[in-house]
């Protein structure tokens, strides 16, 4: 990168179209008045004469070389240590069924819960720094989507790409947390913590959410719950053989109190999001909970090139000294 060591002195530069201002008025060159100047034009075009009008020029660009000289210019390369271990984020999504109920907004549009929740992970994702984050989805199953990485554009992409339905059309919330927690295996860290968002109620799975979280406590891992969408009836987009596409309500099973009792095994929160204002601010919440303390060095390696403007300040310098006492003597 470039920069000036002592940028102060480019200031100078304010006074070069003063000074050339000045000396346009103080001139008053000598003149001959005369009848015909034909006998005068080959001397007028010789290159001689052509130098002597660059003259000042040459003095004017000579002077900005050197004031440039005088803010030190520097070109170097800037390098920042980063130290921290980062916390371990699993995101566990839901993608079952009942993810495709109409009860949340997005921009004024009505939007399914899947939708919803995509737009909010993306922006807790974005926010993070020097942590590892995955992801796991599920349904009638659970799978890893993403290991543990940095590589937050990439989670972000992923998450745009996860389909309703693609696990499966039931809720295995203690695979779900099964998976997680190996994946927290993976990479070892001082802090761990598992973000685990449903709409539904555990019907499926080979393990109980109760285990799972006992599992998570004695590892020392953090769950985090949400339930996401209002309990009871809500809407959903059908295809009707007779009458086409229609909204029909239909009875969207869930268990907060499950959901309360792993966070509160696993010494994390339970949190409820009936809409998407709530589910950014429970997003917000868990990011200012669970922060990363990031130490930074940074260093600087600069090598100056003063020498090079003032080399060539000063030899534009010495031609005009030269050429004005010499062959561009002017004579009043």
């Amino acid at each position: 990168m470039f920069r000036f060591a002592s940028p102060g002195f480019l200031s100078l530069m304010l006074f070069v179209p003063l000074v050339i201002v000045f000396r346009s008025k103080r001139s008053n060159p000598v003149s001959i008045k005369i009848s015909d100047l034909s006998m005068f034009k080959e001397s007028l075009t010789t290159p001689a004469l052509m130098v002597s009008k660059l003259l000042p020029l040459i003095k004017y660009c000579a002077l900005v070389l050197l004031i440039i000289a005088l803010a030190r210019p520097q070109w170097g390369t800037r390098k920042m240590n980063v130290k921290t271990e980062g916390i371990n984020i699993i995101l566990a999504l839901d993608l079952s069924k009942s993810m495709a109920a109409l009860d949340f907004k997005l921009d004024g549009a009505i939007v399914n819960r899947l939708d919803a929740v995509k737009n909010v992970v993306k922006d807790f994702i974005m926010k993070r720094s020097g942590d590892r984050i995955g992801m796991v989805v599920f349904g009638s199953e659970a799978f890893t989507q993403m290991p543990l990485t940095r590589d937050y554009d990439t989670i972000a992409f992923v998450l745009s790409r996860l389909k309703i339905g693609a696990a499966g059309p039931s809720t295995a919330i203690g695979d779900a947390m099964g998976i997680s927690l190996k994946r927290l295996e993976d990479v070892k860290s001082k802090s761990n913590i598992v973000i685990l968002l449903t709409d539904g109620k555990s019907n499926s799975g080979e393990i109980t959410p109760g285990a799972a979280a006992d599992i998570a406590r004695e590892r020392g891992v953090k769950v985090y719950t949400i339930g996401v969408g209002q309990r009871g009836k809500a809407p959903f987009l059908v295809n009707d053989p007779l009458f086409g596409q229609r909204y029909v309500y239909q009875m969207v099973d869930m268990d907060h109190e499950a959901l309360k009792e792993i966070a509160d095994k696993t010494g994390g929160a339970f949190f409820a999001a009936a809409d998407t204002d709530s589910l950014k601010k429970i997003y917000d919440m868990i990011d200012s909970l669970e922060k990363t303390e990031v130490e930074v060095k940074t260093f600087a390696e600069y090598d100056d090139l003063y020498f090079w403007f003032a080399g060539a300040g000063l030899a534009l310098l010495s031609c005009f000294v030269v050429l004005s006492n010499t062959r561009l003597l002017r004579i009043p």
